[in-house]
């Protein structure tokens, strides 16, 4: 009998009123079914019945998992490889102004950036052209070998291979988690992991689907980025806000990342059983893209700057 991770209260307010939203389909490996819920107190959603940490491994078996197996099968899986391509550059440009920023006065000091969840590690060959020092950990043994074969970066396997005692523990300028944080099982205490890795000057830095998104809303129990079992926890900039409040961290600002809307709407029509997902995604892509110039809000995904409270 295969674990299940029962959540029984909110992991945020500790509400108890948990009520049913969606119920989607893994549309990437086994093709289960499992429903989406939503604290009826602070409105944070998360997968109900999701595999435990140590089964939830073979709905990530899947050749078209692309974060793991760098595939490039089929045209949406092209269009992220370009989108992220484009957004390397982004990133790296992110990273190194809010560093400058919070260094005004100069430093001599190596920059050291930590990178959870680095998949295949091209965010951090990214960031080591750039002369930072790296490290990153990633769950997946195929996508370690991939970082290690093209890039010569040796990925730990978790978080815990950095933890150490408060005395020797290294500190880091960075740590960033790029679609990673709806992933980790234990959420509090991941985020209070990440909060002892940091500097006191430090950053942390998180890219995360948005359930309250245009097309989120319009796909509903479609929408791609739900991406059950994978994914446990669905947030929104304001639980956002409020699970950073709730492990030491403050949101010092978000970014649209207004081309995911692309990527998610063509899985999505693909989900709704459209025989021209490309086209109906480019439509709604464009639409999100119309909404997120107004409200960045609106975007499929957000990226969050959380500084740490001291």
């Amino acid at each position: 009998m295969m674990k299940k991770l029962t959540i029984t209260h909110c992991p945020i307010c500790g509400s108890k009123k948990l009520n049913p939203v969606h119920e989607c389909k893994d549309y990437f490996a086994l093709g289960d079914c499992f429903m989406i819920k939503e604290c009826e107190s602070c409105g944070f959603r998360f997968t109900d019945e999701a595999p435990s940490e140590d089964e939830i491994g073979i709905y990530y078996k899947a050749e078209d998992y692309v974060s793991h197996s760098d595939t490039q099968k089929g045209i949406v899986n092209k269009l992220y490889h370009f989108a992220r391509n484009m957004m390397l550059r982004k990133k790296g440009n992110m990273v190194d102004d809010i560093y400058n920023y919070n260094h005004k006065e100069g430093s001599d000091q190596k920059k050291h950036i930590l990178d959870i969840g680095a998949g295949t590690g091209y965010f951090l060959n990214e960031m080591n052209e750039r002369g930072w020092l790296v490290e990153g950990a990633e769950k997946s043994d195929d996508a370690r070998v991939f970082a290690d074969k093209h890039f010569k970066i040796e990925l730990a396997r978790s978080i815990a291979d950095y933890m150490g005692t408060p005395s020797n523990m290294k500190k880091y300028d960075i740590i960033t988690l790029w679609h990673v944080l709806e992933h980790l099982e234990n959420l509090n205490g991941s985020l209070n992991d990440i909060r002892s890795l940091l500097k006191d000057n430090g950053n942390l830095i998180l890219a995360l689907p948005n359930c309250a998104s245009y097309d989120a809303r319009k796909y509903k129990e479609y929408w791609a980025a739900y991406d059950v079992p994978r994914h446990l926890w669905h947030f929104t900039p304001e639980t956002v806000s409020m699970v950073a409040s709730k492990n030491g961290f403050e949101v010092e600002r978000i970014a649209a990342m207004p081309l995911d809307a692309f990527y998610i709407s063509m899985l999505s029509e693909k989900y709704k059983g459209n025989k021209l997902p490309f086209v109906a995604g480019m439509l709604t892509g464009m639409s999100s893209l119309l909404r997120v110039a107004k409200d960045p809000k609106q975007a499929s995904s957000i990226i969050y700057v959380l500084k740490k409270r001291i």
